[in-house]
């Protein structure tokens, strides 16, 4: 195969792999995503930053070798001396056997909590040179420095980033990504609406509960006098940042609760009368001034819903009662909030349910009480007979400008 790399500065180049076609990964949907690896080269020494997802050897290294030629080494095979592995999960480490069975000298750099993970994964290199580095930890690659950071649980145990000290280009592996699959690679080269979206969706998917652990880490960083000498940031998916500070400010607004003056509104429903009340809730929250962002569980997915929800104030989320229980569909998203815990973020976000019911009922209060024990502030509950007459529908509109009056005192 040949495939060309990107010189994206001063003898720093992106040789990773574009998966056009993924269509599903880590939990949520994606129209294809990049797995970015670079090469650094020094005088001395050449490092090659993170990798790919297994079965992309054929296009990295491809990559690699083009970007030997580019540097004018055409005098034989392209020799990599270091490689650095930024984090274990197996998007970023899968060529990794290869790469070592090409390199064989090349040590690998890494946290030592990586080290365990990796011979778990690939034990065909526990044998390799493994160098363990942290916090205060650099790599001189002759007239070129990588400065090394811990980055415990961002967004596993094992990350770290990597800094090019000369060029001020931070390689953060996950952390700034996007799932997005362009044959650009720069941030301003494609339409901002959709570079932002994307990184707010990996943020809402990904990040979440880690917020509290991103601000320690701005602290940290910021003390450390790093942060100014950030110029360029290379994260493991999608777009190069070259404003760095749009998505560290970005980060900093998710990882505080920064929100809009939105509600975002699920449902799902079987006769249409919990429809019907879920557009009725939507009305009176517009009826205020509060931008509606609806979600049908039907035709809708949970990744896309996290996503609207980080940037809101206030959810309402609804669904009939069936045996007894809350509709099942809601079951996904429900153990999905659990998991993301949104209170993280520093603020509890206001919340109501509802639904309609045959019978017994009881679907509205027991996603009432699950909503407060996931971090949302629920307000109320409410749930009608079979379909809303129009005092019910009247008492749907007021619970929506109700979820607004109580949003405005965030």
């Amino acid at each position: 195969m040949k495939a060309k790399a990107t010189k994206i500065a001063d003898r720093v180049y992106w040789i990773g792999v574009l998966d056009w076609d993924l269509r599903s990964y880590h939990g949520y949907t994606l129209d294809g995503t990049s797995y970015n690896a670079y090469l650094v080269f020094g005088d001395e020494k050449v490092a090659l930053i993170d990798n790919a997802y297994p079965g992309k050897t054929e296009e990295l290294m491809a990559r690699v070798d083009d970007a030997f030629q580019q540097e004018g080494k055409t005098d034989g095979e392209s020799k990599v001396d270091v490689i650095i592995q930024n984090h274990v999960e197996k998007d970023h480490s899968g060529v990794l056997v290869d790469i070592h069975r090409r390199y064989p000298e090349a040590p690998i750099y890494c946290t030592e909590i990586a080290v365990k993970g990796l011979k778990r994964h690939y034990p065909k290199i526990s044998e390799a040179e493994f160098i363990t580095v942290g916090t205060g930890d650099t790599l001189d690659l002759g007239g070129k420095t990588l400065a090394f950071l811990d980055a415990f649980l961002l967004h596993w145990p094992d990350s770290m980033f990597t800094l090019f000290l000369e060029e001020g280009i931070l390689f953060p592996n996950d952390a700034f990504g996007q799932h997005l699959c362009y044959s650009k690679r720069f941030d301003h080269e494609i339409p901002e609406h959709i570079l932002m979206d994307a990184t707010k969706k990996f943020y809402g998917n990904l990040i979440v509960p880690l917020s509290k652990l991103v601000l320690k880490k701005f602290e940290e960083v910021t003390e450390l006098g790093l942060l100014e000498q950030i110029k360029m940031i290379a994260p493991s998916h999608g777009q190069i940042w070259t404003d760095p500070m749009k998505v560290i400010g970005a980060y900093s607004d998710w990882a505080t609760g920064k929100c809009k003056d939105k509600v975002t509104i699920v449902y799902d429903t079987m006769h249409y009368s919990t429809q019907k009340m879920a557009h009725e809730i939507a009305e009176g929250v517009m009826a205020e001034g509060y931008e509606v962002e609806m979600f049908f569980l039907h035709e809708d997915e949970r990744s896309e819903i996290v996503k609207s929800i980080l940037d809101s104030k206030a959810i309402a989320i609804g669904v009939p009662t069936i045996n007894n229980e809350p509709y099942p569909s809601i079951g996904d998203l429900m153990y999905y909030l659990k998991g993301l815990s949104f209170e993280r973020t520093g603020i509890e976000r206001k919340a109501i349910t509802f639904g309609s019911m045959g019978g017994k009922g009881g679907a509205p209060e027991t996603l009432a009480k699950d909503l407060g024990e996931y971090g949302f502030d629920v307000l109320d509950n409410y749930e009608v007979y079979y379909v809303p007459d129009e005092e019910e529908n009247e008492s749907c509109f007021k619970l929506g400008q109700k979820l607004v009056e109580e949003a405005k005192k965030l």
